[in-house]
This record gives structure tokens, sequence and C-alpha cells, in this order.
């Protein structure tokens, strides 16, 4: 167990937190939300004791190990991979140290025997025999391969470093576990491998995601940062969402009596509790939801923007043709002879191991990028509107975000430009920010609305998620999945992709994977399985 009395955290007139008094108990997943800025990340520092709070405290049983999921991929760069792992449980890490030092001696004492037995002791008791094995299990699972289990930190990618330092959180079991956006860099079967570990995983586990899908798999309660205040809630995220949204519009509804307000509401909570999830927590996570009041479900106060495209003229039934198309980077191949027809409704989800070939793919449709070979071709009816994954080039200008605005739109009106501002959330003085100091989160809104003004009827975005709030992309995902035109679109966001896309698109060294699916039948597909195996390993990748 972890638990906070009255902490209270602010930075100079703006007040993070203020006196939260709350608990997390053992076999419990506890998925942190809250607004951008709202401290979510900080909150977890304050359970560690990397920040102090102004008042309060973090009480931690004296005997419990915490973990934590480090941010700095530079600091173990000296050590090998194998090794690093193991370092997340400390006192075995040390006695591991203190043990082949005593062995490596020359002038090998009585009292170095005593002492070397007093360890052995203490190992076995912390199973330490079992720690390389462990080790590389976690590892295998994240995808790190058995031939870089022994190479040094400094000679892996960013991304095999951080799945590194995930599994030296996850290491010998610890009593508390503090995750902080662990599905970042992870590819979907190395998230769905974490699903699966924190689901049997019996301890307090605290996580902050951005990733609704991995919340929903592995929490059993939600705890909303809102006003300097946690609240906690039984269920996952999607409960909490959508019991929330509820909420909110019964306040709204004046006329409606308080007893069948209260029917509703309790038919909600059984339904949800029979059919929130797949996960194995499922049964747990229902009886504690059947334990609810009405009481116990409040509106949120988060504010979501108002995204909607709407073509200006339908698409006819040609689309877009791609033909034999091919693009290597630095000798390596990307994709080769890639060859489909994107038909009239398709929401195509561009997927591939390496994570620039649906930039680069998307690119050379936008003409930003040269094929190696192969062609492809627009409909005549199309109007194309992109979204890149590197959005600076449209941010470097003093411009105000009302003036930038109206670059993109054919009506100049001020008033129309700042309403429209304001329903992206920029409203009053937030609509005369310069667009040189926007956050990267409010720069994806600024897009958006940009790409909303060009009323395209074929919309593409490479990782449009990215930066985004879980209001954001809640707002996104609705309006994608209610878009009547085309879309094509990368995203590491499981449920983003599942809700959206009616055809995956996978691009791999050794040509095209193409079938009309869902994304999660595609991953889990054991045929299709092979055939990735076959389509990588041929390309030697």
């Amino acid at each position: 167990m972890i638990s906070t009395n009255n902490v209270s955290l602010s930075y100079g007139k703006r007040t993070l937190f203020d006196e939260v008094t709350i608990k997390f108990l053992p076999g419990n997943c506890y998925g942190l939300i809250g607004a951008n800025g709202a401290g979510k990340s900080t909150f977890l520092k304050i359970l560690s004791g990397e920040i102090d709070p102004n008042t309060g405290t973090v009480d931690i049983p004296a005997n419990a190990r915490l973990a934590v999921l480090k941010q700095n991929h530079f600091v173990y760069d000296e050590f090998p991979v194998l090794q690093t792992v193991i370092m997340g449980h400390k006192r075995l890490f040390d006695i591991m140290q203190e043990k082949d030092a005593i062995y490596a001696k020359a002038d090998f004492t009585e009292a170095d025997g005593e002492r070397a037995a007093e360890l052995e002791g203490e190992f076995a008791d912390l199973e330490g025999w079992n720690a390389e094995y462990e080790a590389a299990e976690l590892l295998s699972g994240l995808g790190i391969s058995e031939d870089l289990h022994y190479a040094l930190m400094k000679d892996l990618s960013g991304s095999e470093k951080v799945r590194v330092l995930l599994a030296q959180a996850l290491f010998g079991n610890p009593d508390i576990l503090l995750l902080d956006e662990p599905t970042n860099h992870l590819d979907a079967e190395s998230i769905m491998w974490l699903e699966n570990f924190l689901d049997n995983f019996q301890n307090t586990v605290i996580v902050v995601s951005h990733d609704r899908h991995f919340l929903d798999a592995v929490c059993t309660h939600v705890a909303d940062i809102d006003f300097g205040k946690i609240k906690m809630f039984a269920g996952n995220y999607s409960f909490w969402y959508q019991s929330s949204q509820l909420a909110l519009k019964q306040r709204a509804d004046a006329n409606k009596k308080t007893e069948d307000k209260r029917k509703e509401l309790e038919e909600f909570i059984r339904r949800f509790s029979a059919n929130a999830s797949k996960s194995k927590q499922a049964t747990s996570r229902a009886k504690l939801l059947e334990k609810l009041t009405v009481e116990d479900i409040q509106p949120s106060s988060r504010k979501y923007p108002y995204i909607a495209f709407k073509p200006e003229r339908e698409a006819g039934n040609q689309i877009l043709n791609v033909e034999n198309l091919s693009k290597s980077v630095d000798g390596q191949p990307l994709f080769t002879d890639i060859s489909f027809m994107v038909d009239k409704g398709d929401k195509i989800a561009v997927i591939g191991r390496n994570d620039i070939s649906a930039s680069t793919f998307f690119k050379i449709l936008f003409n930003e990028e040269q094929a190696d070979s192969g062609e492809f071709k627009w409909g005549t009816t199309i109007t194309a509107s992109f979204f890149p994954k590197d959005n600076q080039e449209f941010f470097d200008t003093e411009l105000n975000l009302v003036d930038w605005l109206r670059q993109y739109s054919t009506e100049k009106d001020e008033s129309f430009i700042r309403g429209f501002l304001g329903r992206m959330l920029f409203s009053g003085e937030e609509s005369l920010k310069k667009a040189n100091v926007l956050s990267g989160g409010e720069k994806v809104r600024c897009m958006f609305s940009r790409m909303m003004l060009q009323s395209g009827n074929v919309l593409v975005f490479d990782e449009p998620t990215n930066h985004l709030d879980l209001e954001s992309i809640t707002a996104l995902n609705n309006s994608l999945r209610d878009f009547d035109g085309t879309i094509l679109f990368s995203s590491h966001d499981l449920q983003f992709v599942d809700t959206i896309a009616n055809r995956i698109i996978e691009l791999t060294p050794g040509g095209i994977i193409d079938k009309r699916m869902g994304y999660e039948e595609y991953l889990s597909d054991e045929n299709i399985k092979e055939l990735r195996k076959k389509m990588y390993a041929t390309a030697k990748v």
C-alpha cells in the first residue's frame, strides 16, 4: 500500500495539489488521469520521493519495495542490458556485486566466508538464482531479442532503451509499481504483453498513460486529478468517461425526475459491469462496480474540443491508386513493390515495424519525398488534407492564433475565426497567443482546425494522437469514427486504430499485407502472424 496525507504542492500562484489524502491498495491498478498540466507526472514524482510536497506526507510500509519507470535513457549506458534490468531490484543487485567481490579475493579469509554465507542466504531468499532468467523473460516479452541481452545499453536505439528500462521497473515483483507512459515506443505486440503482465500482477500499480485501450485493459480504478484534488472511481477509463458524460447530461436535464435519473444510472452500471472488459480482471472489476451507489458517479469538469471534418464535396469512386511503389533509406528497404487501390469509404490504418515507413509513404503521397520506383495517382474529384507528424514548420511565425488560422480560412471575419478557435479550447486571451510558443498539444489542435477549414474529402493523418491529452484523443477518435469520407492514417494507439479502421495495410520490406478487418483481429490472426514473420524475414530485417 502507498498513501498520501494532506499533500499540497504549489508553484508560485499555481496550485497543483491541495491537501490530497488518498490510498492506493495492493491488488489494484490505478489509472492516474487529468488534463494536460494537471500534474500527473508530478504526482508520481511525489510518490516516489523525487519531489517533496510543500506540505503533507507520503506513507509507504517500511519493508515495501517501490519501483519506478526511469525516464533518463542514458544513465545506464555503460552497463550490459541484462544487468541493467537486474539493477531494478537494488538490494538483490548489491548482494550479487558484494558476493562477486568476495569470491574474487585472492586472500579469502574466514570472515569473508561467513559474510559470503550470509549473502548467499539472503540471495536465496530473494530468489536470486532466477534473476537472469526472469530478466531475460521480461526483455523478450518486450521485444528485446536475445542477441541484445549482453550488449551495452549505449549500443541500443532509443526505443530499445525505453523497453529495457520498463523491464527494469517490472523486475523482481516490486510491492509498488509507478509507470509514467509505459506504452511509449512499444509496438502493439509488446503492449499486449504488458497488459497481460499487469493483469496478473498482484501488487499495487499506479500508471499514467494516454493509451485508452491500455487503461481499459489493466485498470481496476481511475484516480482523477481535477481542481487540485484527486477523486477515486472504481472501474476502468471507459467506465469513468461514459459515466461522467451520462452524469453531465443528466445534470443538464432539469425536468427529469430524480428517481428516473437513479434508475438510468443503475442500469448503466449493471450493463457496464457485465460487458466492460475482456480482461482477466473483468470479474473483480464487475464486483467493484456493483458496490457503487449513484452518488459515486459525478460529472467531470473536463472540456473536450469540438472536432468535426465535413467535406466540401463528395468524392467520386476513384480515390487513390498505388502501383509498385518502393522506398529505401540508407540502403535499408522500408517497403517494396507495394500496389493497392483505395476504395470510397475506406478507413485504412497504415502500419509497419519501422516507425518511419508510414510517415515516408504519406510524404510521398503529398510530394514531400520521392519514391525510388513506382507511381501513385489521386482521383480527379479528390481534395486530400494531410496531418504530418512533424508540424514545426507551420508554427515558425510571430502571428497570433487568430491571424495564423485566418491564413487557411476563406471566411476572414475575426468573430468567425475566434469562434472556431473557441471550439478548439482557445478562448479569450488564449486566441491571441503567438503561434511559436504553443505546446505540442496546442499545435496539434491548431493543425486539426486547419484541416477542418480545408474541407477535404480524403483525410490523411500521421500519428495524430501524439502530444494529445485523453480528452482531445477521445474527441478526435469520435470524429473520425463518424466521418463519412475516406481516411488513411497511422497511430500507435490500439483503441484509436481498432475503432476507426476497416482495413489494415502493413508496409514491409518484403511487400504489402492488405486485409479488410479490424486491428485487434489483424493482430490476433495466426495466419497473419506467420505471414508477417515471412515478410520481414525474407528481407532480413
